[in-house]
């Protein structure tokens, strides 16, 4: 069990929480003193009323809700959205709406989901070459779409 401090900015902020035993994230909850409509392909920054200190060596990733994504086609620009262990600021979730039509956004509407993973500091190493693999260059599409 990770121990992650949480801080209540506003009174009315709503605690993420794991809405199944088994879910991987945790729904990350709207606040808001007055709804905010995002229109058809805009964005919006929207307040949780939260700020979290994680433990060193930690990552919270905001990520978008399913059912968001399919009903609304409202997402997160940028997903999965990286908190640092070091950031003490509120947490917001900047939303986005694809759709064709506006999008409410409601204080206390489950809007993102948090993930709270381990982070490993890297060290490069610069080289001349790579090893081959079976790969080698290959990207975007290279293995068709046909299985």
């Amino acid at each position: 069990m990770i121990k992650v401090k949480i801080v209540r900015l506003n009174e009315k902020a709503s605690f993420p929480v794991y809405a199944t035993a088994h879910a991987a994230g945790m729904d990350v909850s709207a606040c808001l003193d007055a709804s905010v409509t995002i229109e058809p392909s805009a964005s919006a920054l929207i307040s949780t009323g939260l700020a979290i200190e994680l433990p060193e060596g930690y990552e919270a990733q905001l990520r978008p809700r399913s059912g968001l994504a399919l009903h609304h086609l409202v997402s997160l620009p940028n997903s999965p959205a990286t908190i640092d262990a070091d950031y003490r600021g509120e947490v917001g979730v900047i939303l986005i709406n694809h759709g064709r039509e506006p999008f409410t956004v409601n204080h206390g509407d489950r809007i993102a989901q948090m993930v709270v993973s381990k982070v490993d500091r890297v060290a490069f190493e610069e080289v001349d070459a790579l090893s081959d693999t079976a790969r080698g260059e290959g990207g975007f599409g290279h293995t068709g779409i046909n299985g």
